[in-house]
């Protein structure tokens, strides 16, 4: 794989990256995701360049029309059964740490 992006994707970008994301890389996976987002880096620069006022935004390839399904209630879990398999519960909610705050 070719990098064309000038740099702008380099192993320390892709590690601070996932340290934001809280994961766990080893250098072969920083090596290889630093190739892939630079090629997705350069393929979106290339779908800029051909996007001009003349070529109508589109969010899909084809024309999509009733893509609902019926909202039919069906059988739900019960609160119970929601629960059993939480590691931590209240009885009636999951409970999970706070996030909010915490430092980087």
């Amino acid at each position: 794989m070719t990098d064309t992006n000038s740099g702008a994707i380099t192993t320390e970008v892709v590690t601070h990256l996932a340290s934001l994301a809280r994961i766990a890389l080893t250098r072969d996976e920083i090596e290889k995701l630093t190739g892939e987002l630079g090629a997705i880096v350069d393929s979106v620069a290339k779908v800029s360049e051909v996007a001009t006022d003349e070529v109508p935004a589109t969010s899909h390839p084809i024309p999509l029309s009733n893509v609902f399904r019926a909202d039919v209630p069906g059988v739900t879990l019960t609160t119970e059964q929601a629960l059993a398999g939480a590691p931590e519960h209240d009885g009636s909610r999951f409970a999970v740490s706070a996030i909010l705050g915490e430092e980087q």
